[in-house]
């Protein structure tokens, strides 16, 4: 099976950036989509970015274009997303995911593995 585990959230004021982590245990070989999911309160889950991993097609919501970027460390079996310039409306829980295929759909639908999240506050 899989298993993903997220890092790196915290707290920081508009304008600044945070790296989350997403490490990824398990047979790397029944997932080839790795994406990054944000929640926030009393909001549903929204996809954020995602990537077909071993090189692949990149994915962004237009909410994030030209300010967050996600990559890979094959060598690691961990994903990135580096979010510059975050704004208050980025604060939520922000989640890792994994599955095989239509990455580019960036919607909870065929999501097999999650990460438990990782906490982002932006303060204004």
């Amino acid at each position: 099976q899989v298993q993903l585990v997220e890092s790196g959230g915290g707290s920081v004021q508009a304008g600044g950036s945070l790296r989350l982590s997403c490490a990824f245990y398990g047979n790397a070989y029944i997932t080839n989509c790795m994406a990054w999911f944000r929640q926030a309160p009393g909001k549903e889950r929204e996809g954020v970015a995602a990537i077909y991993t071993g090189g692949g097609s990149i994915y962004y919501a237009d909410s994030v274009k030209g300010r967050f970027t996600i990559s890979e460390d094959n060598a690691k079996n961990t994903v990135y997303l580096q979010m510059n310039s975050l704004k208050p409306e980025d604060t939520a829980m922000y989640y890792c995911a994994a599955k095989w295929n239509s990455c580019y759909t960036l919607t909870v639908a065929g999501y097999n593995y999650w990460g438990k999240g990782t906490q982002v506050t932006v303060s204004s």
